[in-house]
């Protein structure tokens, strides 16, 4: 197999939520310095800054460049890599973002698919060599069609592993055969799951990793399923997969972040604020969660 065309992009990284103000009209940059050094604490390779989990829809530019230059700095000084989200259904904004990311001092973007105007695969391709083209910095591919309405194929993929700028792709359909696909065709972009509980199957089919939502809460058992993996260690991986399973699974009950930012809550970690269209859980969803906390040993 050939060297994979950034090594960086291996191991458990963490998609950070953005922690609020109570009435969620603010930032609040102090909380997520706690974060993040939360994360390095726990083994993390890395953290997504604004990625789906940090409600990025939600974010003003302002807002944007003030979350990556504090996270950025932040995840520097702890020893982390930093990947900013970039994604846009529109070719000129994404393309926008990267240069902002590069002049921010990101070590690498988080692109998704374009969005609602669900392009065809020409147009995906063509969306992404832009945004690749538009600045010297690592690109990692995200493909989530149950959010975009469409996905990357494995053949668009490995057409776009030809730009030297495009080093990863974050596989979130969940589909353990599309990641086999996309693992054989396109063997120097590492393979990272973009589902928590898909992260050790993945890792069977060629995967070297996950960018979490789950690791918010338990970082260093998702920083250990990779290392274990990647190691060899496959039984450990699996008693660790076993591990934070229930905790994947109550993570989704509800749309992402809103499972997330409740757990965090109730571990006094964050106000808990969603921004409009998220809203709070139901109360249905409030007792798994604390339930699984309580049996996970978090509460």
């Amino acid at each position: 197999m050939p060297p994979l065309r950034d090594p960086r992009f291996t191991g458990a990284f963490t998609a950070i939520t953005t922690p609020f103000s109570a009435d969620g009209s603010t930032i609040d940059t102090a909380a997520l310095a706690e974060q993040i050094a939360f994360q390095a604490r726990g083994g993390i390779k890395g953290i997504v800054i604004a990625g789906t989990t940090g409600e990025s829809p939600t974010l003003t530019e302002t807002e944007l460049q003030e979350l990556a230059l504090s996270g950025i700095d932040h995840a520097a000084r702890a020893g982390m890599l930093s990947i900013l989200g970039t994604g846009s259904n529109s070719t000129a904004h994404a393309a926008h973002l990267q240069k902002l990311a590069k002049s921010a001092g990101a070590d690498a973007t988080l692109s998704v698919n374009p969005y609602y105007n669900k392009p065809t695969q020409e147009g995906l391709y063509r969306h992404f060599m832009t945004v690749a083209d538009s600045a010297a910095l690592p690109v990692i591919l995200y493909n989530i069609p149950g959010r975009t309405g469409v996905a990357l194929t494995p053949a668009t993929v490995e057409r776009l592993a030809a730009h030297q700028n495009i080093v990863a792709i974050k596989e979130a359909t969940g589909s353990t055969d599309s990641a086999s696909e996309m693992a054989a065709r396109c063997p120097t972009l590492a393979l990272l799951s973009g589902d928590d509980s898909m992260t050790l199957p993945f890792a069977a089919v060629g995967g070297v990793g996950v960018v979490s939502v789950v690791s918010n809460l338990v970082p260093a058992k998702v920083s250990g399923l990779c290392s274990a993996f990647l190691g060899g260690t496959w039984g450990k991986a699996l008693a660790l997969h076993r591990e934070v399973f229930a905790l994947c699974r109550v993570m989704f009950l509800e749309t992402n972040p809103i499972p997330v930012k409740a757990a965090m809550k109730m571990l006094r970690r964050d106000t808990g604020a969603v921004r409009l269209p998220m809203t709070e859980p139901s109360p249905a969803t409030l007792e798994a969660i604390k339930r699984v906390l309580a049996e996970s040993g978090l509460a």
